[in-house]
This record gives C-alpha cells, structure tokens and sequence, in this order.
C-alpha cells in the first residue's frame, strides 16, 4: 500500500476529508526504493491516521515520520466451524505450510528443518500451499535434500480450509511478516502451529506453549527440535489445537471491526489531531 498512500494522500490533500492509510509490514524490514520511501516521510503527517497490524510497525513509522496512527489488527474468519481435532488413528501425518514462495516466507529454512528429521518421522509428509517465483528453486532444493517423495507442492489453492483441516500440524518459516494471516487461519482450523519469533505478528498471534510454539527467529535448530517433538507427540498437538481456534474469538470480525469504527467516529467527529 505504500506508493498508493503516498499518491492518495497528494490527490486528498486540498480536499478537507478525512484520510486513513495502511501499511502491512514495518518498513525497516520491507525497502520501497529510495524515492518512496523520501515521498513517504515527507507526505505520511498528512494523513489523519496511519493503521498497522501490530503495534511495533505503527512505532517504527512513528518514529520514522511523525504520522498519527493506531494498531488494528487484521480479522480472521474462515468458513464452516473450526475443527480441533487430531487424527489420532492415522497412519499418515500431514505438515502443512501456506504462503507465497518468496524469500520472506522462509520456506528454505523449513526445508532445512525438515530434512533433518524427515527419516525420524517417515509416516509423516509436508505440504505447502502457495506459488511465486521461488518454486523452482525451491524444488531443486527438495531434490538437493532428497525429500522430493516426502514434500509437496500445490501450487495456489482457491480453498485452503479443507487441507488445513486435514493436516495434524501447521508451521509458520517466515523471517519477517505483516501480521500472519496465514498463521492465523490455520489456528482457526483447529491445528496447532510452530513459528519463528519473527518480526512482527506471530507473537501476537500465538500464545507460546498454549496454542502453539515460538521458537527463535531464523534458527533452524530451534525450528527442528520444535517440530521433531510435536510430530512425536499426538498428546500435544491436541492440547495445542484445543486452544488454537481461539483466535476467532481474540481476532473476531466484529471485535476487529468495532476497533475500526471508532476510530471513523472519532475522525468524522473533528478529532484529528492526537495519535
């Protein structure tokens, strides 16, 4: 969203209405080039409120540009009601992963996790869910690992929800993000997840050791000592997705959206000057 803040804000500025902008991702951690990222401090103050996710990317800009703004996090939904439950009777277990395949997302590093523990856990296989530019590299590195027979990738899913339900655990490889909606929506479908404690959304997402596992940012061992144990432990994992639908409550539609409603009242009634 950030050069259409900038160009929105230039097209508003003489037009006496309020304007509310957004940004996904702390800009230490996403560069825009030169240019924008100049237009941007320069052209941010003239916003009435800048929204982020979470509340350490609203800090980030505001100490960047001095723009008014409040964290609002995204909502979760998903369709039909959440499933919690762990296949326990299976004899196949399925690692999930979603998102696009960019180097952000991190799915090298969960390659890398997984290989070492792949010959541990054989009942068990990883999918992950996505497309970008990254896929081919991305194969020839499962083929480099050996694991061609053991991962899969699916390309971009319309529905996710059904293979989400149907996998026994979810992990998050992200070495930085926005908010996590990937994460999020997984937890809603009842599966306990594993993440890096990346910058920023996962740790406002999952509440470690209740709903799943944060493990350190970009540590690979962290991230295969935490997986070798959940894909050992069925009792675990369903305490973990006991929890995890959670979110629906804690990042609800309408929670979420009151938030944003306040902030309009507040705007459209002539309070526009405080953060």
């Amino acid at each position: 969203m950030d050069s259409t803040n900038v160009l929105t804000l230039l097209a508003t500025r003489w037009l006496k209405l309020p304007v509310i902008i957004m940004e996904q991702t702390d800009p230490a951690l996403y560069h825009i080039g030169g240019a924008w990222s100049a237009l941007r401090r320069i052209v941010y103050p003239l916003a009435d409120a800048l929204v982020c996710p979470v509340n350490a990317s609203l800090a980030r800009f505001q100490r960047m540009t001095r723009v008014r703004g409040q964290a609002i996090p995204n909502f979760v939904h998903v369709p039909c009601s959440p499933a919690t439950g762990i296949k326990r009777n299976s004899e196949r277990h399925l690692l999930i992963a979603m998102g696009r395949l960019v180097h952000q997302k991190g799915f090298d590093l969960l390659l890398q996790a997984f290989s070492q523990i792949a010959a541990r856990h054989p009942q068990w296989t990883l999918t992950i869910l996505g497309e970008g530019p990254l896929r081919d590299e991305l194969q020839s590195q499962t083929e480099a690992l050996h694991l061609q027979e053991r991962v899969h990738f699916t390309g971009a899913v319309a529905n996710p929800f059904p293979m989400l339900r149907a996998a026994d655990l979810f992990v998050f490889p992200s070495r930085f993000e926005g908010f996590g909606m990937a994460l999020a929506e997984a937890m809603a479908c009842g599966l306990p997840a594993v993440s890096f404690d990346c910058p920023e959304g996962p740790a406002e997402i999952i509440r470690d050791g209740i709903d799943g596992v944060l493990v350190s940012p970009e540590d690979v061992s962290a991230l295969t000592k935490a997986l070798d144990r959940l894909m050992g432990d069925t009792q675990e994992r369903q305490r973990l997705a006991e929890r995890a639908p959670d979110v629906l409550e804690r990042f609800s539609r309408d929670r979420i959206l009151l938030v944003w409603q306040e902030l309009f009242d507040k705007l459209f009634s002539g309070d526009r000057g405080s953060n």
